[in-house]
């Protein structure tokens, strides 16, 4: 008898689980020239606020070492700088680590044109497998990429690895809507507006579906602290943005 082959969504398709990564791949290979213009144009603009908020929660420090995962266009890296300041992220540079070379292309385009070239450290690498040793960073940061990863348990504990005691994680995700009326709003754009600016703005409307539905498939707000907890994260908690179109969880490893 066969070995039964495991099985993970993508999206709100049924799918081998080895697949999966390759799957999601291919939606950011078609998508990464146009991605950071197509979260404006998803958000309103929203997203910006949103990152700015986990800046502020995350409260980074000069002389802390930082690994900003799933973050290839190097957006939240490029607000950590400007947080701590130039100097010192060229003393010790933010670490990018993402699994997609295209998106990491596009970050480093980015960083040349800011001019920055010591101040940030480029890695291709998978979120369930991360090339760094224990205990290698203050804090790990994850927006908007937790919830393309095949199997988040792994992750969550890839990411309590490389901490040092004392190490803060930070993810900022997509979430559960937690206001009524929102909802059903929020649910109509993300399967029709979405995939329509997807097929307009990127030339891929199946990738913006992909995305759409993804959200859907991740877990609540208070599922993602179970399995925060289940990885060893402690003070483990989350904060809503927007209704609970988004939420940023945070923990600690001790």
């Amino acid at each position: 008898m066969s070995e039964q082959t495991e099985k993970t969504h993508f999206g709100f398709r049924t799918v081998d689980a080895g697949e999966k990564a390759g799957l999601v791949r291919g939606v950011f290979d078609a998508v990464a020239p146009k991605y950071d213009l197509m979260n404006d144009l998803m958000s309103g603009g929203i997203h910006r606020l949103w990152k700015r908020a986990l800046i502020q929660a995350l409260a980074p420090k000069p002389g802390e070492a930082f690994l900003d995962v799933a973050g290839g266009t190097g957006d939240i890296a490029f607000r950590i700088i400007d947080e701590i300041g130039r100097d010192a992220a060229s003393a010790k540079p933010v670490t990018v680590c993402d699994i997609n070379a295209e998106m990491l292309g596009v970050g480093r385009n980015r960083a040349l044109d800011r001019g920055m070239i010591k101040e940030l450290s480029w890695n291709c690498g998978d979120a369930q497998a991360l090339p760094f040793p224990d205990m290698s960073f203050d804090a790990y940061t994850i927006a908007f990429g937790l919830r393309n990863v095949t199997e988040i348990p792994k992750a969550l504990a890839e990411a309590r690895r490389v901490l040092k005691p004392g190490g803060r994680f930070f993810c900022l995700e997509f979430s559960q809507v937690a206001v009524a009326p929102l909802d059903k709003i929020y649910d109509a754009y993300s399967f029709t507006v979405l995939p329509w600016l997807g097929g307009v703005i990127a030339g891929n409307r199946e990738a913006y579906s992909y995305l759409a539905e993804s959200i859907r498939k991740f877990p609540p707000q208070k599922a993602l602290v179970g399995l925060m907890q289940e990885a060893g994260l402690r003070e483990v908690r989350f904060r809503n943005l927007t209704g609970g179109v988004a939420a940023i969880h945070s923990g600690w490893r001790i």
